[in-house]
Order: structure tokens, then C-alpha cells, then sequence
């Protein structure tokens, strides 16, 4: 082997070397990230189950806090004040025997039950909007609602292809 070719040699290698390093690098930044978001979904899930076994021996319905249609779940350091009835309002109302709003889980459960097939939660709030023009919750309120159920066990989600539906148990 001649100086030239040992050169050549040694050249390629440190060239893949530093290629190699460089993808080495990058995957450890995506992993990082998947992780990162991992966590998140980890907390958000936590959170779920932890609500769901704080209800879960309640027997009467209308002792369950009232859910806000606009706040995204797993936002404990966001609440805002509209949480926390306000000293004349909404508490004195709901003893004086006025009703509340019906919990969108409980709305989501009667729509899905008008259906045989499974239905896209894109679907399910089109309906809700229609149906109930004083609540719009977001997309990704429904979602999260939806994927509340599943994990209660009272619907079950289907995967086809890259959509989610969703049914009555």
C-alpha cells in the first residue's frame, strides 16, 4: 500500500467518520424531542386518570365540577378565575334549582349513541355545534373528551388507516 492510498484511505474514513457523527447527532435531537412530547402526553394522560379516579365514586352526576368548554386539559397553571364560582353567581344559581349545562362527555355519549357506525370527532362536534349552538368547543377540546372515554372505558376508539372513530361500548 502506497502513501497516497493509505491517505485516500484514511481520508474516506474520517470523512464517513464525521457523516456518521453529524446523523448520530441529529437522531439524538429528534429523540429528544419525541421525548419531550412523550412526557407531555405522559402528564396529560396522568392528569386523565387521576380526574377519573376522583369521580369515580360519585354516584350523582351533578356533583362533578363543571367542565369549561375552551380550557385545554392538563392546564393546571392556567385556570382561570371562570373556575372558581363567583360569590353571587353561578353557585347561588344552581342552588335555586336552575340547572347546569350538561357535561360535553355526557353530549358526546348521546351523539355517538344516535349512530350505528363509528363517527370521526370532527364529525361528532359538527353535530354538537349544530345541535347545541351555546357550547363550541374546540377541536381538540372534543378529542380530548373523546380520548377521556376511552380511557373511563365507555367508548372504544378505532385506527383506520390515519383516522380515529369512535363508539359506544
Amino acid at each position: 500500500m502506497t502513501n497516497q492510498s493509505a491517505a485516500a484511505l484514511r481520508s474516506r474514513l474520517v470523512d464517513q467518520a464525521a457523516s456518521d457523527l453529524e446523523e448520530n447527532r441529529r437522531r439524538q435531537q429528534q429523540l429528544a424531542e419525541q421525548i419531550t412530547v412523550l412526557k407531555q402526553e405522559e402528564a396529560l394522560l396522568t392528569d386523565i386518570l387521576d380526574l377519573a379516579q376522583r369521580y369515580e365514586g360519585f354516584a350523582d352526576a351533578s356533583r362533578l365540577p363543571e367542565q369549561l368548554q375552551d380550557e385545554p386539559v392538563g392546564t393546571k397553571a392556567k385556570r382561570t378565575p371562570a373556575r372558581t364560582a363567583p360569590a353571587g353567581g353561578k353557585a347561588k344559581a344552581d342552588a335555586k334549582g336552575k340547572s347546569r349545562q350538561p357535561l360535553l362527555g355526557d353530549l358526546l355519549l348521546e351523539l355517538l349513541g344516535k349512530h350505528d357506525g363509528p363517527r370521526l370527532a370532527k364529525e361528532l362536534r359538527d353535530e354538537l355545534l349544530a345541535k347545541h349552538p351555546d357550547r363550541n368547543p374546540t377541536p381538540q377540546v372534543v378529542r380530548n373528551t373523546l380520548e377521556a372515554l376511552v380511557a373511563k372505558g365507555r367508548i372504544e376508539r378505532h385506527k383506520q388507516q390515519r383516522s380515529v372513530m369512535y363508539t359506544l361500548v
